[in-house]
């Protein structure tokens, strides 16, 4: 079980879209910097910056395929993230009834945002 810092560590690594695009992509199997870089759209150096950051939580590794740096998933977790993320829940969590508390009274209308 990852501690509660390690949990805030990880959903902040997760918190930029780029990082979020390599990850997705990485799901779908082995890619070099060139690979990312073309998909993503951003310089050669952006992109090891993020894969830099990824490696270094220990979310992806590499191996080296002569002078090609291979990245790949590590983290068992992040497949599962990443599916959540994506899902459409088209309900909210409806209100409660009452007090928890105190056990009577009915929830004050719509929740504040």
């Amino acid at each position: 079980m990852r501690a509660i810092g390690a949990q805030a560590e990880l959903l902040r690594i997760l918190g930029h879209p780029v990082r979020l695009r390599i990850l997705d992509e990485l799901i779908k199997g082995v890619k070099c910097v060139s690979d990312l870089e073309e998909f993503l759209d951003i310089s050669q150096s952006n992109v090891s910056q993020h894969l830099s950051m990824l490696r270094r939580y220990g979310l992806i590794d590499y191996y080296m395929d002569g002078r090609l740096r291979c990245y790949y998933l590590v983290d068992p977790i992040i497949p599962e993230l990443l599916e959540i993320l994506k899902k459409d829940y088209p309900e909210q969590i409806p209100p409660p009834a009452c007090c928890p508390v105190t056990k009577k009274g009915r929830y004050p209308g719509k929740r504040r945002r």
